[in-house]
């Protein structure tokens, strides 16, 4: 990679590797060229990773260390998060930010869906900024579903051996998100749902779910979950097709609700992502996703399904 000044616009590469010397054999010079043009850097890695990158680079460089459990509670905050940070830098006169980072394994393992949204999201979300960034993957530990999904959203690669290559696999954000992806059922939904409705006005949903909860949750959870099943219940009646189907699962810990229309779904692929710009049922899916512990979208030939946890995404 060149260790110039960075061009506006988002280099986006994904780094496979096998062992801790493989991570900062990419990371190490990457950050390092950064700091010797005077950019930003930022490590956002798993506490054990950010200690080996603290301890590797220059104690007096200034990098910022960002936590992943605060960072990545949810995509739509993330992106949020890492917007504003840039902003911050490119107000102050950065010409180049350079960010090393990976999405935590406990992420990954129980919602890969939607970061797999983010992953394809951020190549629009951040292309106004002068960003180049790493996302490091464990192939040791990572699922094989995922590297494709790796593959497919990363217009670059960086090996361990060293260079920057462009990924022949990539796959437009845009066609990406556009495209089918499977809804792994969440152990709950393997039993027969507490409540359906069919059609039910979204104050109907809002009792429901009130009805079915069982979980032991914080009130405010359960109440976040209200508003987000509201808020795509009135969505799927305004700008879906009938019939649609509210279906409510909930145990110790968790609460799971589906939300179906017959219809196919928001128009914008950075819907729930990105703030809504006006787009039809988009203002629901923002708020959902920035107060949901999951969000999955689902298009098949029955229809559209969003479904929104609440609590363990995975029992």
């Amino acid at each position: 990679m060149s260790t110039g000044t960075a061009a506006r616009g988002y280099d986006h590469a994904a780094v496979h590797y096998a062992s801790d010397d493989e991570l900062l054999a990419v990371g190490v010079p990457f950050l390092a060229a950064g700091i010797a043009a005077g950019e930003p850097t930022v490590v956002s890695l798993e506490p054990d990773h950010a200690e080996l990158m603290r301890a590797a680079l220059p104690p007096d460089a200034g990098t910022h260390y960002l936590s992943t459990g605060d960072l990545y509670a949810r995509p739509a905050a993330a992106i949020r998060s890492y917007r504003e940070l840039m902003a911050g830098f490119v107000g102050g006169g950065a010409a180049g930010i350079r960010i090393f980072g990976e999405i935590p394994r406990a992420v990954i393992d129980t919602s890969w869906d939607w970061w797999a949204r983010y992953e394809a999201a951020v190549n629009h979300a951040y292309e106004e900024f002068p960003l180049r960034s790493m996302c490091a993957y464990d192939t040791r530990t990572t699922p094989r579903h995922v590297l494709e999904d790796v593959a497919r959203t990363h217009p670059f690669v960086a090996p361990p051996g060293g260079g920057h290559h462009t990924n022949d696999g990539y796959v437009d954000p845009l066609a990406f998100l556009a495209g089918p992806r499977p809804m792994t059922p969440h152990p709950l939904q393997l039993a027969q749902p507490l409540l359906e409705l069919t059609d039910p006005l979204p104050s109907e949903a809002r009792q429901a779910v009130l009805a079915a909860d069982r979980t032991g949750l914080p009130a405010d959870e359960i109440d976040d979950l209200v508003l987000a099943v509201s808020e795509i219940a009135d969505n799927a009646l305004r700008h879906g097709r009938p019939p649609v189907t509210v279906r409510i699962w909930a145990g110790p810990g968790c609460m799971v609700v589906t939300v179906h229309d017959t219809g196919e779904g928001p128009v914008d692929p950075f819907a729930g992502l990105l703030p809504a710009d006006r787009e039809v049922g988009g203002r629901g899916l923002w708020i959902t996703h920035q107060i949901c512990s999951q969000v999955t979208l689902h298009r098949d030939d029955t229809g559209f399904t969003a479904r929104l946890i609440a609590g363990n995404p995975r029992r």
